[in-house]
């Protein structure tokens, strides 16, 4: 059975404290200067840091010695609610009144209200049994006459590996139907010549990339150029030549393929032979956005987002199709994996992935 372990606010001051040692896990607070309050939870192949009251972003994740996150501008979080001046976690939720950019009919923000959201609780959960760790947390949003749910994050660590189980689930409390989106920003750290695996036909067709440019980035002049030969050919963005011009980014939209348990698989495959990973389920996320942004102040990549919607904002994604209906006093939830794997483990992964294409 596991011990829950309620965190305060008052828990977290500027100096480090370890607050649990328990196996190879422990876990210490810590307040940024911006007075943002972190969790430092390590095992024996590395560490998170995990912002339990500012939308349970895990703001970093280091295993086996490298830095998993994207390369930001911003060397800590920010105490702010607007998306990009608080932008450079490993994990984002995003979502979930409105999503992406939003279009003149809306009135969401960025991503809407989850990135930076005030959890109201968080709290540890240690299995010593199951050699499990998981760091929750809930947060309450509530706007009169229209919305009013709760979404309840987790994050679980095991031992001795460099992979992260997390989920979010969302419990519409009204009576009546909820409508909502959501996106998984995962960012990892892209690497010269790494190579893209996926479970997906690699063609134009399964592998769109965006045209649209949002407001919020200034293309150069040979932007367009890149961007519609990749819309003849996906191919070329699969492996990171120093010198494409992801710049300041690009976006794709990706029927991703299943294997015979239901999930998805991507890869960036490092010259090292080791690999940055992201499993889910398309049932719980039926889209798949991949982001890659390689510029001197920011290096990162979205490897693939799981999506309940593209990111053109709520009225364009409805009018698609692409919103999520939740009954009164019912609930929804994604799950996912995430972290890296080795030498080993990323041969069998890409071989994986191989078996599907090819079903």
């Amino acid at each position: 059975m596991a011990i829950r372990l309620e965190l305060y606010r008052s828990y977290f001051e500027e100096a480090e404290h370890q607050l649990v040692e328990i196996g190879e896990f422990c876990v210490s607070t810590f307040r940024y200067a911006s007075g943002i309050e972190a969790l430092r939870v390590r095992n024996s192949r590395g560490e998170i840091i995990v912002l339990p009251f500012k939308g349970q972003q895990i703001w970093r994740a280091c295993f086996d010695g490298r830095d998993l996150t994207m390369k930001s501008m911003f060397d800590a979080p920010v105490d702010t609610m607007v998306y990009l001046q608080n932008y450079g976690a490993f994990l984002i939720h995003c979502g979930l009144t409105g999503l992406g950019d939003p279009g003149p009919e809306d009135s969401h923000p960025l991503h809407g209200e989850m990135p930076n959201a005030p959890f109201q609780k968080a709290w540890l959960e240690i299995d010593e049994p199951s050699q499990k760790i998981t760091i929750a947390g809930s947060y309450h949003y509530t706007v009169a006459f229209s919305t009013n749910y709760l979404a309840t994050a987790r994050v679980v660590m095991a031992a001795g590996s460099a992979l992260l189980d997390v989920s979010l689930e969302v419990e519409n409390l009204k009576h009546t139907p909820m409508e909502m989106m959501y996106l998984a920003h995962a960012n990892f750290r892209p690497v010269d010549h790494g190579e893209l695996h996926y479970s997906a036909t690699y063609d134009a067709a399964s592998v769109r990339v965006r045209r649209s440019i949002p407001a919020h980035i200034s293309p150069k002049l040979d932007y367009m150029a890149f961007i519609t030969q990749l819309a003849k050919d996906p191919l070329p963005h699969h492996q990171f030549d120093p010198s494409l011009a992801f710049d300041p980014e690009v976006v794709f939209s990706i029927d991703m393929l299943s294997d015979s348990e239901g999930v998805a698989h991507a890869i960036q495959l490092h010259p090292d032979g080791s690999a940055d990973y992201i499993g889910y389920r398309p049932e719980q996320a039926p889209i798949c956005m991949r982001w890659i942004c390689r510029t001197p102040d920011q290096d990162g990549l979205g490897l693939a987002f799981p999506a309940t919607a593209e990111v053109e904002g709520f009225t364009a994604e409805k009018a698609k199709g692409n919103i999520v209906k939740v009954d009164g006093k019912k609930s929804w939830s994604i799950t996912m994996l995430m972290g890296i794997l080795t030498a080993s483990e990323a041969g069998a992964m890409k071989a994986k992935i191989n078996r599907i294409r090819q079903n």
